[in-house]
């Protein structure tokens, strides 16, 4: 892959930089974002750690110039303001969606076969903000959010059960929030399934902590998470242009799989060079209907409030 395209230079875009330039996905990456000199001072003491990390891709930081970013193959949307004392939730979305809808549409002017991965919050109706301007295939449109919420219940688990968290394998679906579904039944440690060896109190209580993951990191630091949002998105990226089909859950567009339509949710997918390649319908019992059904709803409530401002 030649160009990946970073917008956000603040903590989390840039990380995102620095981790996908390790990996070397790609030949070059840029690094844009509307504050002078941020994003070139980022991505040049990036580009310094390339002969200590021995990758060659070349990382470029701008300001406010999308034209550097033409024919990006994938961009990255980190931008949006974090909320701030005083402010409502509608506030919130405005003042994001408004963000997010400039930065899409400059990026695809030049770059418009681009997959789109965002990462901005609240992610659910961000992702939605994003495919509603770009007006894209919605396999090309999708978000951040599973991937990261999933490594955190893999952390909690493997922390409790004092194993490597690689070694677990874990599924999250619905809202990127308090109202996230964690399924410690289709969770397992190298096939063992969970439920197995943690008693029922435990792992309810990771699954609370799992759902309250990102406050924890906020109340800790007085700001939101950046390295393992980085590591998630790496991970969604790794995959498309390795063209690996892995299955890991994101924020993807439902027509009719889980019995919904018209909303942007956490599911299992495949993704591969083409973006989503396939949405996964796993089998669920009445509870874990409900709670996904409860979760969307509360999705759905926040997309209309951004239908209902009629920003896009």
């Amino acid at each position: 892959m030649k160009k990946i395209t970073v917008i956000g230079a603040g903590n989390v875009g840039a990380t995102v930089a620095n981790v996908l330039a390790i990996k070397d996905l790609c030949e070059e990456i840029i690094l844009l974002d509307i504050k002078p000199g941020l994003a070139e001072g980022k991505a040049l003491d990036i580009w310094q750690t390339a002969p200590i990390f021995k990758f060659s891709t070349r990382v470029v930081g701008v300001t406010n110039d999308y034209e550097r970013s033409k024919d990006s193959e994938i961009i990255v949307i980190t931008s949006g303001l974090p909320r701030k004392p005083g402010m409502s939730r509608d506030d919130l979305i405005k003042t994001n969606a408004g963000i997010v809808k400039e930065v899409t549409e400059k990026s695809i002017k030049f770059s418009p076969n681009a997959i789109i991965i965002v990462v901005s919050n609240p992610l659910d109706v961000m992702t939605y903000a994003a495919f509603k301007t770009s007006k894209k295939s919605a396999n090309k449109v999708f978000g951040m959010a599973g991937t990261l919420d999933t490594a955190r219940f893999r952390a909690f688990l493997g922390e409790a059960l004092n194993v490597a968290p690689k070694d677990i394998s874990a599924l999250l679906m619905g809202g990127h929030g308090d109202t996230m579904v964690p399924l410690p039944r289709y969770t397992s440690v190298n096939g063992i399934p969970v439920t197995e060896l943690l008693p029922v109190d435990k792992l309810d209580a990771i699954v609370e902590r799992t759902k309250k993951g990102g406050g924890e990191l906020v109340n800790l630091m007085g700001t939101s998470a950046w390295l393992a949002p980085a590591a998630a998105v790496m991970d969604m990226v790794e995959s498309i242009v390795r063209n690996q089909n892995r299955i890991l859950p994101v924020c993807a567009y439902l027509d009719g799989e889980y019995g919904m339509k018209d909303i942007y949710l956490g599911v299992p997918v495949v993704l591969g060079e083409n973006g989503i390649e396939k949405i996964i319908e796993v089998d669920l019992n009445a509870d874990e209907t409900k709670l996904l059904t409860d979760s969307a709803a509360a999705v759905k409530e926040v997309m209309n409030v951004l239908d209902q401002m009629a920003i896009i």
